[in-house]
């Protein structure tokens, strides 16, 4: 009786032995469940807190810098839409001159086309067109004389006719003039490429100026009204175009573009910080080219341009009247005149892809090419 008991208990204990062993797969609770489930749970926390802290490493970088160096932010901007839009950086020397560049595609049937900058600004500043030109197009962007990587010399000539002696050495420095090329100016740039064909005539085969300066218009506007009261006090410290702080910075952008957008302050501050080591020039450069003897040097000669013509301009072009469209299209016999409504000074960069496409389709009716092979 006894041993059958014994039996019996053993069958019991084998049974529940079983069952320990097998509670993974068992529906009954077991106490090793939760232990296991909060190990699991620790992993998928240290997954996240790993994730986490690898995406956050770039986004606290971001926010530094547009906090702390905004500038460094805004040259990373440039250096990273040049490589997007494949415009490749390169220096040529005349003598001991360096001039800086960047360039895309290469010479073909098609002329080169060369463009020129304005007053305080680089070659990056056509970007916004260049992302809305054919890619089989040779581009050549560059840095005016003392502006970003071109030389800055004290003894340089910065007067009009100074600059376009400089464009003349770079243009021969690449050989750009072997072949006739189409040359893109605005504002100051503008200016230089206006006396720069009046020039050189052998040199440009058509010529597009964007709201160019250097002409005599029958009326001031408020902007060279304003100019002049400064030159009379000699006040250049105050020049509008020359921000020195955030503030300055915000109002030199609402003179010049039609558009009315809000920048953050950070952006306002790392535009000035870039700006401010250059004010000095800037100041020199300005005085130069008010000067009487560049202020109406594209006037003085547009008589001599003999290239056809394309002139863009805003029609609410605060710092030069509109009314200059009409004075060059009196004077240069093959001219065609493009007016932009609600459009201000900053015609490249409020107008980008209107831009680029009236570039295209004035070089295309130059040289019997379908604006759609342009690609």
């Amino acid at each position: 009786m006894e041993e059958a008991k014994l039996t019996e208990r053993g069958r019991k204990g084998g049974r529940g032995a079983g069952r320990s062993r097998s509670c993974a797969s068992s529906d009954v609770p077991c106490r090793c469940q939760p232990a296991l489930k909060s190990r699991m749970d620790l992993d998928v926390v240290n997954m996240f807190v790993i994730a986490g802290g690898t995406l956050a490493i770039p986004i606290l970088a971001f926010v530094a810098s547009f906090l702390l160096w905004p500038s460094a932010l805004i040259r990373i901007y440039y250096w990273y839409w040049r490589r997007t839009l494949g415009m490749q950086v390169r220096y040529v020397h005349h003598e001991d001159y360096q001039f800086c560049y960047s360039f895309r595609g290469r010479p073909g049937q098609r002329p080169s086309i060369l463009m020129l900058h304005g007053f305080s600004a680089h070659k990056d500043m056509w970007l916004s067109v260049v992302k809305f030109l054919p890619k089989n197009l040779h581009l050549i962007c560059v840095d005016m004389p003392g502006h970003e990587g071109t030389t800055r010399s004290s003894l340089d000539d910065l007067s009009i006719d100074g600059q376009v002696k400089r464009i003349h050495q770079f243009v021969e420095c690449l050989k750009l003039n072997k072949k006739p090329f189409h040359l893109v100016g605005t504002s100051m740039g503008g200016h230089v490429a206006g006396v720069y064909a009046a020039y050189y005539p052998s040199d440009v085969c058509s010529l597009s100026l964007v709201c160019p300066a250097g002409l005599q218009c029958s009326s001031d506007n408020q902007f060279i009204q304003r100019l002049r009261e400064l030159q009379k006090s000699a006040a250049v410290e105050k020049i509008p175009l020359i921000p020195s702080t955030p503030e300055e910075m915000s109002e030199m952008l609402q003179l010049c573009s039609y558009v009315r957008f809000k920048v953050p302050q950070q952006i306002l501050q790392g535009l000035v910080d870039v700006r401010i080591p250059h004010n000095n020039f800037y100041r020199k450069l300005f005085l130069e080219i008010a000067s009487e003897k560049s202020r109406y040097c594209l006037h003085q000669n547009m008589g001599k341009i003999k290239v056809p013509t394309q002139i863009i301009w805003g029609k609410q072009d605060q710092v030069l009247d509109v009314s200059g469209a009409d004075v060059l299209a009196k004077s240069i016999a093959n001219c065609q005149v493009e007016l932009l409504e609600n459009c201000g000074h900053s015609v490249v960069m409020e107008r980008p892809r209107k831009t680029a496409k009236l570039i295209v389709d004035f070089f295309a009716s130059l040289y019997n090419t379908d604006s759609k092979k342009l690609d």
